[in-house]
């Protein structure tokens, strides 16, 4: 059995409604302010992925063995919001856990991605994995896809994720090896979910190549008919960050709020 994952919880002491999935590199901690700004009353559960931030660090580092971690956190059927290489793994735990997942909120969700890509994206990471300091860190995020989110965000994203290292150099809070193990996961053929299971895929316009891509939207289109809405927003690949009252506005939609 796969050990348990390090989970941030925000809201009421219950049951968790919704559970959010971070990206790769990511963490937990990302949906703060999401969740306690946007939806008060809300019981939502974060976890840190394997490989990352608090959770065990240990292989096998692939999209079975989170979606197992992650069931594992869930008693009841909840609404499951993932971004990026979190979409993946909301896709997969829907299709093997359907009894779990009561709808998806699949942010700018990235799957079954070019092959040829991942490995550009691995190799940049293997040739340079860490950041002199924190201002160079912060630098790479801001004239990235974080250059939409608020200054405050980001400086509390660096406060949470970015770690001292042994080298004297500064790096996020994540496993090397099993962040190029995860690159090569989303190029995986995408996982359909039930045809059931209400479904909002949010593609963010700014992102180039889109992580959501057309082949996909047609393979969830086919699936899910009726069951499943696409909106595309003009922003950059860190929706939550960059449009938190309106992620949440969807949030409370599949919630019935």
């Amino acid at each position: 059995m796969t050990r348990p994952l390090h989970v941030h919880r925000y809201g009421p002491d219950t049951a968790a409604q919704v559970l959010a999935v971070h990206g790769l590199t990511g963490h937990g901690q990302r949906w703060q302010t999401l969740a306690t700004r946007h939806l008060p009353g809300v019981a939502v559960a974060a976890p840190d992925l394997i490989g990352h931030g608090r959770s065990p660090w240990a292989a096998p580092w692939t999209i079975d063995a989170n979606v197992e971690a992650l069931a594992q956190l869930l008693d009841n059927p909840v609404v499951v919001v993932g971004h990026s290489f979190g979409g993946a793994l909301a896709l997969q735990l829907a299709a093997a856990r359907r009894e779990l997942v009561s709808a998806l909120v699949l942010l700018d969700p990235a799957v079954g991605l070019d092959g040829d890509w991942m490995r550009q994206i691995a190799d940049d990471m293997f040739a340079s994995p860490d950041y002199t300091d924190r201002a160079e860190a912060r630098a790479e995020k801001a004239n990235g896809s974080w250059g939409e989110v608020e200054p405050a965000e980001l400086d509390r994203e660096l406060d949470e994720h970015l770690i001292d290292l042994p080298s004297g150099r500064v790096g996020w809070r994540i496993n090397i090896p099993a962040m190029l193990s995860y690159w090569s996961e989303l190029a995986r053929p995408a996982t359909l979910p039930p045809s059931h299971i209400p479904t909002t895929l949010v593609r963010a316009t700014r992102t180039r190549p889109p992580y959501a891509s057309d082949e996909l939207l047609a393979s969830l289109g086919q699936r899910l008919g009726p069951n499943l809405q696409v909106l595309e927003w003009d922003c950059d690949h860190m929706v939550s960050q960059a449009l938190p009252a309106q992620t949440a506005a969807l949030i409370r939609e599949h919630l019935g709020m």
